[in-house]
């Protein structure tokens, strides 16, 4: 089924003469995607694997200390014996995270539509490695998702149900932490204010879409705490989620009707 689809190759993306060809080649391959995607899931609907891993999305404001919780998690379950992995989107190692990153230093322009295609088009290129990962017992660690592509996007005025839409068919988290922090905290530690998003007005409309976004699988922590009592709490969560997600199947984000 699978293997029928077209793929857009990403040395395309390059060759295409303006953004608004790539944004629109990125939409038609994921238009694709998500409608097979969840027929994918179904077919394991009734399978139970015990060894497999949990995906841990790490969500919260610019500057409220995601990477470095992400990081401590990762040592700390490898210290366990655990087969974990970190990741972080946008992955900007990838054809299409290079022209994030340029965009995020503010060296290129492109529409809001095409930016949040992109971001998406990230997380897209690497659900398949996500998927066998998962299912092959390593937990991953992930560094925003999903969720801060919509909040951000919809903080730009972008309608919220058009920038979950293409979101559909990637593999749901089995836990989402929330470093939770006031945007004017955030505003207040170091390096602040060096990407294109770290701007405080902005950052409050983030938030405000953060709260729409959130649901059963999230767990707030308050990110003001100290450092240590951050770390202990993402801890018990992560054990906590990896355990109960054993002969769980994997699901898929965000069914829209």
């Amino acid at each position: 089924m699978l293997a029928s689809m077209r793929v857009i190759r990403l040395s395309e993306l390059f060759s295409y003469k303006n953004t608004l060809q790539t944004a629109k080649s990125l939409k038609n391959s994921i238009k694709l995607f998500t409608k097979i995607a969840p027929m994918q899931f179904e077919l394991y609907k009734g399978e139970h694997n015990d060894k497999r891993g949990a995906l841990i999305v790490l969500e919260g404001l610019d500057r409220c200390g995601k990477t470095t919780q992400c990081s401590r998690l990762v040592s700390f379950l490898e210290g366990r014996g655990l087969s974990v992995e970190s990741w972080r989107f946008p992955d900007r190692n990838t054809d299409i995270g290079g022209m994030i990153s340029s965009y995020l230093a503010n060296g290129s322009k492109l529409d809001d539509q095409t930016v949040h295609l992109l971001f998406c088009a990230n997380r897209w290129e690497k659900r398949s490695l996500m998927e066998n990962k998962l299912r092959n017992g390593t937990t991953l660690i992930v560094d925003r998702y999903s969720y801060s592509g919509v909040s951000f996007s919809a903080a730009k005025g972008l309608d919220i149900q058009w920038c979950k839409a293409p979101e559909n068919g990637l593999i749901a988290p089995d836990l989402v932490v929330f470093l939770e922090i006031s945007p004017e905290e955030a505003s207040r530690r170091g390096g602040y204010g060096t990407e294109r998003y770290e701007q405080l007005e902005f950052q409050r409309n983030v938030a405000k879409h953060y709260q729409i976004l959130q649901d059963s699988t999230w767990k707030v922590v308050d990110a003001c705490l100290p450092p240590e009592s951050v770390e202990k709490q993402i801890q018990e969560l992560a054990l906590e989620s990896i355990q109960s997600c054993q002969n769980k199947p994997l699901s898929a984000l965000w069914h829209i009707d």
